[in-house]
């Protein structure tokens, strides 16, 4: 069943929604951008058509509203500890596909890692329903058709934005009622079939050329380029590393929260074990690492898609101008030029 808004009719089903579901959508952040007198862009709750941004990509995934950048796991005292707790109603969120298709990698990391359930984030998915807003195309970063995650069918509603109001597609009947006698259209929401940027996704099945594209010398050229300040995996749509730390509450050492704090394997000690020993001591150590992981690890592991959903995120965050999508074709032309060597022998 599909619906045309004007922009009144738009908030007042925003309201009505906000009665029952905690809604968050892209939204503006005026000033708080990392440059003076610039914005930013992430998750927030709205109640409101005009708070919702859906002209532009947002800075910042949809990641943040379930696994938040610090998030409390548990309280402790003296003599005890009281776990957090999780989402008093449930949420509705707006977002892209590549954002929905990203939940599902998420879920596999939290959900379904060797059998174990994270239980800070369980918690929170079980209570989120999407509603996919139609992507206008994207921008000059965006490669979600070449990662094939462009299209989803997981949603409950489905939004196609204008300046004068949205076009709602129902696919989920506990929505229904929030329409009662608005206008009816045969509106069904398209995807992008394009982009302007197009990536090679690498063949890396052969072990032989895995060892041999982990030291080929096009990673050399990140010891120079990154400064390995994690910027884009926190801005990346599926990156789930973190670290712990306790917050203590005035002078009792005893008496505070911890907090798991988001990090990243991008950042120099991350892997740091006993003995101050490091695995990836190197940007271009830890760039192969994320690379290899996104375009490589985790498909071998779960077996059905690639972790990046080429959201472009982290190209726009990277204070280098580091670009994935260059980076992803010169592992191809590194791949390409290894079997042809290989070949030869």
């Amino acid at each position: 069943m599909g619906y045309t808004l004007n922009r009144q009719q738009a908030d007042a089903l925003l309201a009505a929604l906000s009665k029952d579901y905690t809604v968050y959508a892209p939204k503006r952040f005026l000033n708080q951008g990392r440059y003076s007198a610039t914005d930013v862009i992430r998750y927030a709750e709205v109640e409101r058509f005009e708070d919702i941004v859906w002209q532009t990509k947002s800075d910042y995934p949809a990641k943040e509203v379930l696994t938040p950048i610090q998030q409390a796991l548990f309280y402790f005292t003296e003599d005890e500890y009281r776990e957090s707790k999780g989402p008093k109603k449930p949420i509705l969120i707006l977002a892209r596909p590549c954002d929905i298709n990203a939940q599902h990698i998420q879920a596999k990391i939290y959900a379904g890692n060797g059998g174990y359930t994270d239980l800070y984030y369980e918690r929170v998915r079980e209570m989120v329903k999407f509603a996919m807003m139609e992507c206008c195309g994207g921008d000059d970063t965006c490669f979600c058709v070449s990662m094939g995650t462009n299209k989803t069918s997981d949603y409950s509603l489905a939004f196609k934005f204008s300046d004068d109001g949205v076009q709602v597609q129902v696919t989920d009947n506990a929505f229904a009622s929030y329409f009662g006698d608005l206008p009816q259209t045969d509106y069904t929401p398209s995807f992008v079939e394009e982009n302007e940027l197009k990536v090679t996704v690498p063949d890396l099945s052969d072990k032989e050329v895995r060892k041999a594209l982990k030291s080929h010398p096009m990673w050399q050229e990140f010891n120079s380029r990154c400064i390995s300040c994690g910027a884009c995996t926190v801005a990346c749509s599926t990156c789930t590393c973190f670290t712990t730390r306790d917050v203590i509450y005035g002078d009792n050492p005893e008496v505070g929260e911890r907090r798991r704090v988001t990090s990243s394997c991008q950042i120099a000690g991350f892997d740091q074990m006993a003995g101050q020993r490091e695995f990836r001591s190197t940007a271009a150590d830890r760039m192969r690492y994320k690379v290899l992981h996104k375009f490589h690890d985790y498909k071998a592991r779960f077996g059905d898609s690639h972790m990046c959903v080429g959201c472009g995120r982290c190209t726009h965050r990277c204070p280098e101008l580091i670009s994935i999508s260059a980076t992803v074709n010169k592992v191809s032309a590194a791949v390409n030029e290894i079997k042809a060597g290989l070949a030869q022998k």
